[in-house]
């Protein structure tokens, strides 16, 4: 089923939008550039297919009630639903995994996207999470 602006696909979420926007992206740069530059190129992608998006927002860390600005942020937030953490590395490790699922935990939502642009294809370089 194809999904547009922020109507769910087969996962139920925004996914697959998302996952053809990083496609797109990385279909015309390619690897090498910085993620500051993915970033950016991802949220215009997002911007052309409809779909809502919030860049870098504030994480913060809550303990025992307390808000604490920590300095965490979040790549980009989109439909209000999934975080995409953008990385630009030789591969990912689990500690990227474990960022993201970190990041699902703290903020609430239940999806999140690692996407390495680094990858030479970018199904090698996607991982689709879950904090449940």
């Amino acid at each position: 089923m194809e999904q547009e602006g922020g109507k769910a696909g087969r996962f139920g979420d925004c996914s697959e939008s998302v996952i053809g926007a990083c496609i797109e992206v990385h279909r015309h740069l390619g690897p090498g550039l910085l993620e500051s530059a993915y970033e950016h190129c991802l949220c215009h992608e997002l911007s052309l297919r409809g779909l809502s998006y919030e860049r870098q927002r504030v994480l913060p860390v809550c303990y025992k009630g307390i808000d604490l600005e920590c300095g965490y942020r979040l790549d980009v937030v989109v439909e209000a639903q999934l975080i995409v953490e953008i990385k630009a590395v030789e591969r990912l490790l689990p500690v990227h995994e474990a960022q993201v699922i970190t990041y699902l935990k703290l903020s609430g939502l239940d999806i999140g996207l690692l996407v390495n642009f680094h990858s030479q294809t970018l199904r090698q370089g996607l991982r689709r999470l879950s904090r449940k």
